[in-house]
């Protein structure tokens, strides 16, 4: 078996982790955020400390899943994608209830980050592999037919 399923989910990780970054930064040029920013206080989010973990958290998540893809056995993977990919997408979509109203970038961000959770999870769907080799994912190839 090739790697291309593990590169592919591992790139689209890094697709979406640099969307929620870019976004973020593109969110720090916002006058209005980086008065609630400075008074701890974004109309409608308490910036506490229990924020700034769950925030932390979800971050971790999404950067663990780029080495998670790439090294995982095939089944573990498989179901952390699964998992992660829709998690990601369901944390988006309710950012859209937290704080003010959301900008125009942070709406196009927010589209272009579901829609990657999305195709991540359709990859990890689709990528099957025989469960009689599962421990064989990372053999080379002459070992596999030897």
């Amino acid at each position: 078996m090739t790697d291309k399923p593990r590169q592919t989910l591992s790139t689209l990780w890094i697709f979406l982790v640099a969307n929620y970054l870019f976004c973020d930064v593109l969110s720090l040029m916002d006058p209005r955020l980086i008065q609630g920013l400075a008074s701890g206080n974004v109309p409608g989010l308490a910036l506490d400390e229990g924020f700034l973990l769950l925030s932390g958290i979800v971050m971790e998540i999404l950067m663990a899943m780029i080495l998670a893809s790439r090294f995982l056995p095939h089944r573990a993977n498989r179901i952390a994608n699964l998992v992660a990919a829709p998690a990601m997408a369901l944390v988006q979509i309710g950012s859209f209830s937290m704080g003010s109203h959301p900008t125009l970038h942070y709406w196009f961000f927010s589209t272009v980050e579901i829609a990657t959770a999305g195709i991540i999870a359709f990859a990890a769907w689709r990528w099957h592999f025989p469960s009689h080799d599962t421990d064989l994912v990372n053999a080379p190839v002459a070992q596999v037919h030897a």
